[in-house]
Parts: C-alpha cells; structure tokens; sequence
C-alpha cells in the first residue's frame, strides 16, 4: 500500500541505507529507536543546511571560513610561480642568464628549456597530487599540509641559487610536489568544512589564490625587470619565502575535516572537530545532527560503493563522477588559459615594449580579482552549469577576435594594442566564469568517500595537459619556433568550441543540493540536463525527475525494487 501511495504522489520508495550509528552506543545495543532517531536528525540537519542563508552560514561557521582560508591561500605560491616562469621570459637578465644568444643579438631561454621549466613543475605536481591522494587519507589534513609547506620552504633554495637553467628546472620539480598536495587538499578541505550555502564561495577562492599569487608575481617582476643585474629574477624567486613560514605557523593549530573523522568511524573526532568549526551557543545549529547527517551520508555512499581505493573511482556510478570532475578540469586548460600565465611574453611577441606588457598584465591580474569576487554574487544567482557554458561562449569569441587582430601590419600598433586589451578581457571574462566555477564543481561533485582521490585523477590529468599545452605554447610563441604569435589564438578558439559543446551535454547542475542528494541523482543516471529539475529526498528514499519545468514530471522507475 505504501508502495502505491508513493507511486501516486510522484515518489518511488528505494530500501534504505545502512543503518548508522549517530552517536557513541555498541552496534548491538542499537535499537529501532535510535535508527529512526539518528535518521530523522540526519534529515533535519540537511534541511537546516539547505535553507541556511549566506549571513546565518556566517554567522554559525565563521571560524570554518578562517580556516578553509588559511589553507586554500597555499594556492597562492603556485599561481605565483606560474605566472612568474611566464613573465621571466620576457625578462632581458633571466634571459641572459638561463637562455643563449639568438638571431637577433638578444638572449632568448629556447622554446625547450622554456617547456622544461614550466613542465618541470607539472611532472612534480603529479607526483605530489598521488602522494596526497593516500597521505591526507590516512594522516588527515593538517599533518599533511604541514609537512609541505615545510618541504616548501626548503626547495626555494633550490630556486634561488640555481646557477644554470638545468639546476632550475630540478628546483621547479621539486617545488611542484608540495604545489600539487596544495592543489587537491584546499580544494577537499573547503568543501567538507563548510555548509551548502557556503560552499561555492569558499571552494572558488582557490581561483582567487591562484590570482592573487599571478598578481603579486606580476608586481614584482614590474619592479625589477628593469634592474641590470641577478636580482631581476633573484627578487622574484626569494619572495616566495613569504608565504609558507606564516600559513605554516596557522596550519599547526588548525582542525582536520569532520567528514574525514566519520570515515575513520571516528565519530568524538568528528565532534570535536566541528566545535572548533562552529560558533558556540547558536541555537539554531544542532552538532548531534550535523553529524548524524555526515554519518548518513557516510553510509549512504558506501551502499552504493564501498571501496574508497583508485579503482573504484572507475566502478558504476563513480565512472560519470569521475568523468565529469575531470574533463572540468581539462576545460581550464583547453580553453585557452595559458595565454593568460603567457600574457606579458605575448605582448613582447606581438610588439609591445617589455616595461608596457607588465603594465598590461599588473591591469590583467587586477581584473581578474575583480572578476573572481564577482562571480561570488553571479553564482548566487544564476547555476553553476549556466555560468560555465557563457563563459566559454564567450572566451570562444574572444579568441576569433584576438587571432583575427593578428592579420594587421606589423607597424599598426592600435591594432597590437588590441591584442592586449582583449587578453585582459579574455582573463576577466575567465575568472568570472570559467575558472572559479570549476573549483566548486570539483568539490561537489565528487562523492565524499572518493572525493580526495577523484580530485588527484582530475587534478593529474589536469597537469599532464598542461604539460603538453605549455610545450604547444612555447612553439607557437617562440620566435625560434613556430613564431604563430597572436594566430595561435585560432588554435585554442578550436579546442574551447570542443570543450563548450561538452559541458552541453555531459555537465550536471549541483547548486543547492546536499551530497546526500548529489549521490542519488548519479545513482540514478539522471541525464545532466535533468539535475536542476530533480526532486530527491535520500531520507525518504524518493526520487522524481522533471525534465524541464514547464513540463510534467516524469516518474523513474526503481529497478531495485
């Protein structure tokens, strides 16, 4: 009877997950009582968190924000270097000092070692991404952040004193492994810590560390390129000290992630945890039912796959998540964003004075500060699905314009100009969209149980493309190359029209919901384009999909019924 009441209002009934065991009693003293207890405070929590608003999230969490801060601003480092290799080859003293004397009476580092070096840090993030996948899983957060960031400080040195460009590219591969363990941990650590509501802003400022690193690192090349001697690029190695002495200090006191306690079915961890998370005295939040929801979930996902090792990234329903997080990822760099960390050497290539392309890319990396703040509010309005797919609609654009800019004469400076105004467009465009929006579908869309090693694959492959676009980059730019200069905008305009007609068909909408929902909907194979007309309850075990909402709701059939 049940059964068909359920069917008639539009919801099938599903057998329910494992049962939990919220809170500290021996698995068999627990009673009918307790699993209807522990289920209905797991479901009461969801829809607190659910209907949570920005300020009341602020208000009970903010000590969640501080700490997610802290750790994601590790990121910083990175985009610093990054943006730093790109900016140092339009240098006249590092070129001096790690490249060879070219044509033209310059000294150019070669489209080779150029490739070396950014890829160098590439090959030693992937080693990092594998190592955080097992270490932070078994060892937690904080003890693995801490060790690398300690591991960060010693292989600057490396940078700082390397005599030639092959001691260089060792410094880069060494410093590419804490780099990689910044990458998935701050992006994992973020996403657990913090309630729904809070959950985009806080997975996004990973993008706006990365910016804010590609901003300082493009002030102080501005402030020495034009020094005549070793600190043109010393000034600009050593700064990197700055960062991880400080965070590092600040990640000793720091708390692991709740959901990481209920994975380690230690639930007075888990706890404890959240009380250093939360504020005190809040009426309005339960932690008993914060954790008994983090427990339901627990459970939950392993019903539907109870491996957490890297094969079972590639089982069932886990196949598409995995998929999904990947290819997000592998969009960022098929877009065409490595004319961005390339901005100020494309300048120099198109025609523009070296002293004018830093001045362009300090009003880049300024803008796209700007853009990543305003993408918080874009995103409280608009899905996350819609924000991507706009965005690469219109970097797409601007590439057709940036390469057809390319086709005037060498002596049209309006016209070079141009080129410059339109990367500076493309890098706003992109961290208002693109990029910032990937770091929140990476978080959400992962399940909790694989979510550490789902983000290395992604992250990984991530990087292993990076590796071969920078070698793409470097010959399409080098003048001792392919010298495409801004045509090779043509090229990244192709890949990105590949990459937006992916995310139409395979990219699902997460805004608004709970993992618990998220993990039913893949269980489901709901068609992406269905997410956000999705009805899901995984307390009740219900699922109603609409595909559209001016049309009726169409009833899915369980088949394990």
């Amino acid at each position: 009877m049940d059964e068909e009441k359920g069917a008639q209002d539009g919801n099938i009934h599903t057998p329910s997950a494992p049962p939990t065991n919220a809170g500290n009693s021996p698995p068999d003293l627990i009673t009918a009582g307790n699993l209807v207890k522990a289920n209905f405070d797991a479901k009461r929590a969801a829809e607190n968190e659910r209907s949570m608003t920005l300020m009341q999230a602020l208000k009970i969490y903010p000590k969640a924000v501080g700490w997610s801060v802290l750790l994601s601003s590790t990121l910083i480092m990175e985009g610093y270097d990054l943006a730093l290799l790109g900016s140092l080859y339009a240098s006249p003293e590092f070129n001096k000092k790690y490249g060879i004397l070219g044509p033209g009476g310059k000294y150019l580092v070669p489209a080779s070692w150029q490739s070396a070096l950014s890829n160098g840090a590439r090959a030693g993030e992937v080693i990092g991404l594998l190592v955080n996948g097992v270490v932070s899983e078994r060892y937690g957060y904080r003890k693995t952040m801490v060790a690398s960031l300690f591991a960060m400080i010693l292989f600057i040195f490396i940078l700082f004193f390397a005599p030639n460009v092959q001691v260089l590219v060792v410094g880069e591969v060494f410093c590419g492994i804490p780099w990689g363990i910044f990458q998935t941990l701050s992006t994992a650590y973020a996403s657990e810590v913090c309630p729904v509501v809070l959950r985009p802003y806080l997975t996004t400022f990973v993008n706006m560390c990365w910016v804010i690193g590609q901003f300082f690192a493009a002030g102080v090349n501005r402030a020495s390129v034009e020094r005549p001697d070793q600190w043109a690029y010393r000034i600009p190695f050593g700064v990197q000290w700055v960062w991880p002495v400080p965070i590092l200090l600040g990640c000793l006191f720091a708390p692991d992630s709740p959901w990481w306690h209920v994975r380690r079915g230690d639930s007075a961890g888990a706890r404890k945890a959240l009380q250093r998370l939360t504020s005190e005295g809040d009426t309005s939040f339960d932690l008993d039912e914060t954790i008994a929801m983090i427990e339901h979930t627990n459970e939950l996902e392993k019903s539907l796959s109870s491996g957490t090792s890297y094969r079972d990234c590639f089982r069932g329903t886990d196949l598409r998540r995995t998929e999904i997080v990947c290819c997000v990822w592998l969009v960022q760099t098929l877009c065409g964003t490595n004319l961005m960390g390339y901005f100020a050497y494309f300048c120099v290539q198109a025609g523009l004075p070296t002293v004018h392309s830093f001045d362009l890319s300090l009003g880049q990396y300024a803008l796209g500060l700007i853009g990543t703040m305003g993408s918080w509010f874009l995103m409280a309005k608009a899905g996350r699905r819609t924000i991507y797919f706009t965005g690469l609609c219109v970097l797409f654009t601007v590439l057709i314009i940036v390469g057809s800019l390319s086709f005037a004469p060498s002596d049209n400076s309006a016209a070079k100009w141009a080129i410059g105004a339109m990367l500076i467009a493309f890098t706003f465009i992109y961290d208002f969209t693109v990029g910032p929006v990937t770091y929140s579908f990476v978080a959400e869309l992962s399940s909790t149980r694989l979510k550490a090693k789902t983000i290395v694959l992604a992250r990984s492959l991530y990087n292993i493309s990076n590796i071969v676009i920078n070698v793409l980059t470097n010959y399409q730019l080098g003048t001792t190359a392919w010298n495409w200069g801004a045509r090779s905008a043509y090229f990244w305009a192709g890949t990105c029209l590949v990459s937006t007609v992916w995310v139409f068909f395979r990219l699902p909408e997460p805004k608004g919901r709970t993992y618990g929902e998220l993990d039913l909907l893949f269980e489901h194979r709901v068609p992406a384009r269905m997410f956000k007309h999705t009805k899901v309850d995984p307390y009740a075990h219900g699922l109603q999909i609409g595909e559209f909402k001016d049309k009726e709701i169409e009833v899915l059939d369980d088949k394990s019924m």
